[in-house]
């Protein structure tokens, strides 16, 4: 067997290698034995016809390809291992057969994409500042204000509109008295005071009554997120039909009883640590940020496989999708809104996949060159913890239990052993969280 190596660009390699029909015809018998397995010969058992018989009813070519095929996946480790052995292979393998016809060699083509070089610059004593987590007593305030409006009491009036008021409306919303698409809404709920359409809208519902049609136009803000609205003086026709008046409780000792506190006091100091706890992970995700981009900009790359920044848009995607879908939406109403296709988005998506394609490239560069891993334990332990999560959810248990997802396990695990040395290395002031 004759094997050729040559170096591709974007960290690619391939190998062009050629079977002498020697070597192959071992493969030619084995193919016919299969092929008649799966055949009807009258005469023969099946598997048991002789090579001419199978080539009569199958043909010549049939059976080389087959061949072709077996000689393929048989030498393939072996060439890697006489060829290849340092370097780092990622992802799967293009084939394609060059030369291929009766008596003659078999040639073909291998094309297997590896890791790129990492060269690593300085990773340690960068003086990264720690982001410290603060909070403002007015988030509290608005915490207690949600959960004083989950309190409401509400009671249907035949008055004029007033400041807090419910008022049920259709609305109905015109450019150039042209209807706005989707800006036809019937018995829409309005909270007058919360401003939910546009700045100024409430004040012009304040003092009609019950039955009562109001119109007027308003003036959009020019950095508004529906770009067909923003900027543009938009005609609003609104027909009141229902008025309630809404009573909101004070918040005080009582109420805060009601939501787990023992007085005011207790409630807000419990929303202040919920509060803290959210933004010091806010905090610590920045700075881990902050850091891996210091790390970045003194590392140098060799060419990406296209495999590799591939996956990761692609898996982007998908994450996006999935938070999209959490919160009610579709990812078809969200491409339509940025009036986009998929690829138009995956186009956009790119640096970021780059990046975090890099990102990843340094972390195992760094775990191998410092021998930094997780231990078994450490796996079990982790698997351990997930099967207890996750208990009575078969399907997640059965996941978990999968040889494949414990290989994934130990590199995330590695991963973060990572990052949290260099956080150690390079991040100051940690303590001011």
């Amino acid at each position: 067997m004759k094997v050729e190596k040559k170096i591709l660009e974007k960290s690619q390699i391939e190998f062009v290698v050629e079977l002498p029909y020697e070597e192959l015809k071992t493969f030619v018998a084995r193919a016919a034995e299969e092929i008649a397995k799966e055949i009807k010969i009258d005469g023969f058992r099946p598997g048991k016809a002789p090579l001419d018989m199978v080539k009569k009813k199958v043909g010549e070519m049939s059976i080389l390809e087959k061949a072709a095929n077996l000689a393929i996946n048989k030498s393939f480790a072996n060439i890697l291992e006489e060829n290849a052995k340092d370097d780092k292979i990622i992802g799967q393998p293009m084939v394609d057969i060059l030369k291929l016809a009766p008596e003659n060699p078999l040639e073909f083509k291998i094309v297997l994409s590896i890791l790129p070089a990492v060269t690593l610059g300085e990773y340690k004593n960068l003086g990264v500042k720690a982001t410290e987590a603060k909070i403002d007593e007015k988030e509290v305030g608005r915490v207690l204000d949600y959960l004083r409006e989950t309190r409401v009491k509400e009671a249907a009036v035949d008055r004029e509109v007033k400041d807090g008021d419910k008022v049920v409306a259709n609305i109905n919303m015109y450019l150039d008295s042209v209807p706005v698409e989707g800006g036809q809404t019937q018995s829409a709920t309005v909270i007058i005071g919360k401003e939910y359409f546009v700045p100024g809208f409430d004040g012009k519902i304040i003092g009609a009554k019950k039955g009562e049609v109001k119109e007027f136009s308003l003036p959009y803000p020019k950095d508004f997120h529906q770009k067909n609205l923003a900027g543009k003086n938009v005609e609003f026709k609104v027909e009141l039909k229902d008025i309630f008046e809404r009573i909101v409780p004070e918040m005080d000792d009582e109420l805060a009883k009601n939501f787990g506190g023992k007085d005011l006091a207790d409630l807000k100091a419990m929303i202040e640590k919920d509060i803290l706890g959210q933004k010091s992970s806010e905090a610590e995700r920045k700075t881990e940020l902050d850091m891996l981009e210091k790390v970045l900009a003194k590392t140098k790359f060799g060419e990406l496989p296209e495999m590799l920044v591939s996956n990761e848009t692609e898996k982007m995607l998908i994450e996006l999708e999935e938070n999209i879908s959490r919160q009610g939406g579709k990812m078809e109403d969200y491409l339509s809104s940025l009036k986009k296709s998929r690829n138009q988005l995956a186009l956009d998506l790119l640096p970021e996949a780059v990046k975090r394609v890099k990102t990843a490239l340094l972390i195992r560069e760094i775990g191998e060159l410092e021998k930094i891993a997780p231990t078994e334990n450490d796996v079990e332990e982790k698997i351990k913890q997930l099967l207890e999560q996750y208990k009575g959810y078969a399907k997640v248990e059965e996941r978990v239990k999968d040889p494949g997802y414990r290989a994934y396990l130990k590199n995330s695990l590695a991963s973060q052993k990572v990052v949290e040395k260099l956080k150690e290395w390079n991040v100051v002031d940690r303590d001011k969280k």
